[in-house]
């Protein structure tokens, strides 16, 4: 659910898709034609050599093509919907809509912002490694292309940014984020248990924005392997159900029908707000609650389980008068005050504010302990006979983690935002079966969690390094 200068109501941060795929479409759209630098030959902070110069040509290739075109792009925003979809694959836009594009876009610099090309590696028919400086910053950006020429694949990080050596740097890094963060890198049992390896006020609940998604897919695998429900039963999408913020199942046209898989795949692959109300309702309120308490040491602060509409409606309709309401009433009240107001009322996340609102009393809430459980549990689960979509679901998007795939062959990630929150949630088995765990819990009551490129390329360095200090 990622906006930016605008909504950015619960959902997933920039690195849910590949945090990077959308900071790095915006940091390239960002660029203008510039000058090429004076001749010179560099190394770029992979280590390859690179050349530089004037006579430096972009290839006259698919790649070269949409390269050309992010660096000849005008400073005028927003981007018109039918330019972004003829350059931009439907794979990628199933994840990144035009308007949170543009958001993204908007959110990195005012118009006008000058870049140059710096240098190209590893040139290919479809992919390439440009170094490109944006103002006093210098970038390596992963571009790739499909077979028709159009964008699927961008990675974008800062070029010779300082990868954290120890814990005392991780830490130090991941405390600049927001006012307020936990931190826990953990090694993972077989049997389940999650052993800190190092850790920062873990076992603080903290608001979580769409990692509370992790909790509705444990409900729905015990639905599963109760007969409640079945990976291939079908859902409809109906206009009472459809949800705004992240996904794109609330553009599909009503009556729309996909399987409980295809529901869970977007809900934790591209944070899908009305796949994960479809399926909290599902399963049911109670149900989830119950995964809340086998998982979560601070299950009372979930109760009764809010689904993403009622969080919408509360927060974004009449604001305060509803939310402080609801929040003067006791839990058992809340629950009946849910159902009979507001369950009635349709609200439009799009149209709130980018402030936080509630964070530490209207939310979804579990410590970075907590959390460590639920993704253990969930390998557990998927271990099961009839789970393993689990994993498939939960592998799909890697959060653009840096991590060897030889030495990492399994990654799964699940992070959210809202306006004052950042969570990210990793976990990872190494080559030799050994599985690790690194969460990051993040808020600010009084401002927007900072979501810049650069916090966002941080963070994941953090992480990656954590893994690596751990495996």
């Amino acid at each position: 659910m990622k906006t930016s200068h605008g909504p950015r109501p619960v959902g997933r941060c920039s690195m849910t898709i590949s945090v990077l795929v959308i900071t790095a479409a915006v940091a390239l759209l960002f660029l203008a034609s510039a000058p090429v630098g004076a001749t010179s030959q560099t190394t770029g902070s992979s280590g390859r050599n690179v050349v530089n110069g004037p006579r430096l040509n972009v290839p006259a290739s698919p790649v070269g093509n949409q390269l050309r075109w992010l660096l000849g792009i005008p400073s005028e925003l927003p981007l018109a919907s039918k330019v972004i979809s003829a350059h931009f694959d439907a794979t990628f836009l199933d994840q990144v809509t035009p308007a949170e594009l543009n958001q993204a876009l908007e959110s990195l610099g005012p118009p006008g912002s000058t870049a140059s090309l710096l240098g190209l590696s590893d040139v290919a028919q479809r992919s390439l490694v440009a170094l490109v400086q944006i103002g006093p910053a210098r970038y390596s950006v992963d571009l790739t292309v499909d077979g028709t020429g159009l964008i699927e694949g961008l990675f974008f990080k800062a070029a010779g940014t300082a990868v954290p050596q120890s814990w005392s740097q991780i830490e130090h890094q991941v405390a600049s984020i927001a006012p307020v963060t936990s931190f826990l890198a953990a090694k993972v049992n077989k049997n389940g248990t999650c052993v800190p390896v190092r850790s920062v006020l873990a076992t603080t609940p903290r608001p979580l924005a769409s990692m509370f998604k992790l909790f509705v897919l444990g409900a729905l695998a015990n639905a599963i392997v109760e007969n409640h429900a079945r990976w291939t039963e079908k859902l409809t999408v109906t206009a009472a159900i459809k949800v705004n913020g992240s996904g794109t199942l609330k553009n599909a046209p009503d009556g729309t029908k996909l399987t409980v898989e295809e529901a869970a795949d977007k809900m934790i692959s591209i944070s899908d707000n009305t796949a994960a109300d479809m399926l909290l309702r599902l399963v049911g309120r109670s149900a989830v609650e119950n995964q809340v308490r086998t998982w979560s040491s601070h299950a009372e602060l979930d109760t009764p389980f809010l689904t993403v509409s009622e969080l919408f409606a509360l927060k974004y309709h009449d604001f305060p008068s509803l939310a402080d309401h609801y929040l003067a009433l006791s839990a058992s009240k809340r629950a009946e005050y849910l159902a009979t107001t507001v369950d009635k009322i349709k609200a439009n996340a799009e149209s709130s504010t980018a402030s936080p609102r509630d964070i530490d009393s209207i939310e979804w809430f579990a410590s970075a302990d907590d959390l460590c459980r639920a993704l253990a549990g969930l390998a557990g689960l998927q271990a099961e006979s009839g789970l393993s979509p689990i994993g498939q679901v939960l592998s799909i998007n890697n959060g653009g983690v840096t991590l060897n795939a030889k030495t990492w062959p399994r990654v799964w990630f699940k992070g959210g935002s809202e306006p004052g929150v950042l969570t990210l949630g990793y976990l990872a088995r190494d080559r030799r079966g050994q599985s690790f765990a690194v969460i990051i819990l993040t808020e600010d009551t009084a401002k927007p969690v900072q979501e810049s490129t650069a916090v966002e390329i941080r963070a994941l360095g953090d992480i990656s390094a954590a893994f690596k200090l751990m495996g």
